[in-house]
């Protein structure tokens, strides 16, 4: 166990730590959790390359943390993770100008939207939380690679999960729900599930070389992640939590806090492939507690053949 909490803030996970010369890329970096995360990360020492959607929305960001912080070493780029072209086009800029990325934060994403299709068509949740980042991580491997050569420390890639996972596993049979009727719910604990499952089997494949990843469960905060979602979307969520867990909301602080702990704490330098909430490894879920994380998420066979499922639906083979 970490001395840290659900309580606990980004302030106090990065109080002491030292990332001056480390490359960090933050992906939905224009609100919410990515702004904070980048924030801190940047007010650390690290290069932060933030990364975002619409141009307009991280202009006016950029600009608010340089006058916070003078000192702080910001770049961006645009990526879309709804289009696999954009995706391939934002790793194309950034690898000539960061050979080297020590810290990959993927936090963007979208949660309980209507159904929609990306650009290539899979359903929007599924597409953007998972196959999104899965190309974009892979296509940047070799500069996370790169960064872990010659260095005493592994290169991290920070997953944003949920809670949500324990709504659904994935349905590799119909993992567009181009066969069934499209449930918001359900495809978001689809999603959130890939992204646990996607850590545990990068963690599986590149921690030889010197690439950890994990996954993370950053709370309930009231950010841009809920605009679709209604009061009565609210009742549903809790309604639909496992009995004996509840519904806390966080701050934007203490929900970045978790993802600042996964890329910086020392007590994760030799683990990866691990499920976190609350600034800490996260114990197997147990009906009736509190937290916890299901097996499905974990499980290796599982994360297995969602690697291979991923990589034939966005045509590109991550080694």
């Amino acid at each position: 166990m970490s001395e840290f909490n659900e309580q606990s803030t980004t302030a106090d996970v990065i109080a002491g730590i030292s990332l001056t010369g480390k490359v960090a890329v933050v992906t939905g970096a224009s609100a919410g959790l990515g702004i904070e995360t980048a924030r801190v990360l940047a007010g650390a020492g690290a290069t932060v390359i933030m990364l975002a959607r619409d141009p307009e929305k991280l202009a006016p960001v950029l600009v608010q943390l340089r006058e916070e912080n003078p000192a702080a070493q910001l770049d961006s780029a645009i990526l879309d993770l709804a289009d696999l072209e954009s995706v391939r086009s934002c790793a194309a800029q950034l690898l000539p100008r960061y050979p080297r990325v020590d810290l990959l934060i993927n936090n963007a994403g979208v949660m309980a939207c209507p159904l929609g299709r990306t650009a290539q068509g899979f359903e929007m949740q599924f597409g953007t939380n998972h196959l999104g980042h899965f190309l974009f991580t892979g296509l940047l491997l070799p500069a996370l690679i790169a960064a872990a050569q010659g260095s005493d420390s592994h290169s991290r890639v920070v997953s944003l999960s949920s809670a949500g996972h324990k709504l659904s596993a994935v349905d590799f049979d119909d993992p567009n729900y181009e066969h069934t009727d499209y449930d918001k719910w359900q495809a978001y604990g689809r999603a959130k599930t890939a992204n646990a499952l996607f850590a545990v089997a990068l963690d599986q494949r590149f921690a030889g070389r010197g690439v950890r990843a994990v996954s993370v469960h950053p709370g309930v905060i009231m950010t841009e992640l809920s605009r679709h979602m209604s009061p009565e979307d609210f009742e549903d969520l809790a309604s639909a939590a496992p009995p004996g867990e509840a519904m806390v909301f966080k701050s934007v602080e203490q929900g970045a806090a978790t993802s600042v702990w996964a890329a910086t704490s020392p007590e994760l330098e030799n683990k990866g492939g691990c499920y976190l909430e609350n600034c800490n490894i996260a114990a197997p879920f147990v009906e009736g507690a509190d937290g916890g994380v299901m097996d499905h998420a974990l499980d290796p066979a599982q994360a297995a053949r969602l690697w291979e499922l991923s990589e034939q639906l966005v045509g590109q083979t991550i080694q």
